[in-house]
């Protein structure tokens, strides 16, 4: 026993370091612990309070224990056996009695946040919509009442309802945002799931994919920018607004050709992929390669032009999985083709 004794408070110090190496790999801005919205700040507070009843009980219960053992233990000498009692009526009713109590106080509370956060406010003629499609690895969203559609970055006005239409255009996907609201999947076979949120405070929020999606789900993350309504409605001029095409002639047929097939840049291209318009100033490229340009600067990025590139030199490398064509191996681009369009998409910035 004393041999087990010595080699157990010799890992003790190992765990100690485990556990505070382990927290420091936590994302300050991915954590449901930090409200910054009402839906979160619903969730948080049920967590306190099942928290609350939790360690209630527990002193409760460890206290009586610890009381009892103090009280009735076996006196030096006292050889005889204690008097055999049957079970206390008034004892049994309280202790069954005030775990049903807790278990309805815990129960009302739950029922009234999972209504109240359930809600369905795509009708709510006060709210910005949001039509989310998630994809193989990346996020579309789409405002229908302004026609626009966009990638990666989600522009929403502060203390405005933001519903949302969610569904996936292949697997199952989960869309969570952890400072504003929990998970709901986008399901498959046509199934369109509702949810709501609404910032509070300007900001960036990270936002990621809650469902093992397939070999890149962990690089699946997106932003929530909260912006000023102000703000939201200047970008929703800006966005609309035509893009100035690439001047060089030859540069600009390869771009048509081999990008605007499936990327869209303004009122040119595709919608087979991502939406590029703006990618200029967004948080990051491919939704992973933070820009310095961004406001996330826990986490310090590159210049877009420099994510751009090393996105279209291997976005395998990056993105295990994606489904985009290797620009380089793929398509056949040029060194020099790959820096013109990234000089490019670099400089298609929004103003607002």
């Amino acid at each position: 026993m004393m041999k087990r004794w010595k080699a157990g408070k010799r890992l003790v110090p190992l765990f100690v370091g485990l556990m505070f190496l382990l927290s420091a790999c936590g994302r300050e801005d991915l954590s449901a612990l930090r409200p910054q919205g009402p839906v979160a700040q619903g969730q948080f507070d049920l967590m306190k309070l099942a928290i609350t009843i939790m360690l209630s009980v527990l002193v409760i219960v460890f206290g009586i224990a610890a009381y009892v053992l103090i009280k009735f233990r076996r006196k030096p000498g006292d050889k005889e056996m204690p008097k055999q009692v049957e079970g206390n009526h008034l004892l049994e009713i309280i202790w069954t009695g005030i775990p049903l109590i807790l278990v309805l106080i815990l129960a009302i509370a739950t029922v009234q946040k999972v209504f109240a956060y359930g809600e369905n406010y795509w009708e709510d003629k006060d709210a910005i919509r949001v039509k989310v499609t998630s994809h193989l690895f990346w996020w579309e969203f789409h405002y229908p009442d302004y026609d626009i559609t966009t990638a990666q970055d989600l522009i929403i006005p502060t203390n405005k309802k933001i519903a949302f239409q969610l569904k996936t255009a292949d697997v199952i996907h989960s869309f969570w945002v952890p400072s504003l609201g929990g998970k709901t999947d986008t399901n498959t076979e046509g199934t369109i799931n509702t949810a709501w949120l609404e910032a509070e405070k300007e900001g960036v929020y990270l936002g990621k994919c809650a469902e093992l999606c397939g070999p890149s789900h962990a690089l699946m993350e997106f932003k929530v920018k909260a912006v000023s309504e102000e703000a939201f409605e200047n970008w929703i001029t800006a966005i609309k607004q035509p893009v100035e095409p690439i001047q060089d002639p030859a540069l600009a047929e390869v771009f048509k050709t081999q990008c605007l097939s499936c990327h869209a840049v303004g009122d040119q291209g595709g919608p087979m992929g991502p939406n590029l318009t703006g990618i200029g100033n967004r948080e990051t490229v491919a939704g992973i390669l933070i820009n310095e340009e961004g406001s996330n600067k826990p986490f310090p990025g590159k210049p877009v032009k420099d994510n751009l590139i090393e996105w279209m030199n291997d976005p395998q490398a990056i993105k295990p999985g994606n489904l985009m064509p290797s620009p380089k191996e793929d398509l056949g681009l040029t060194d020099e083709e790959i820096e013109g369009i990234a000089e490019y998409l670099a400089n298609v910035k929004l103003q607002y």
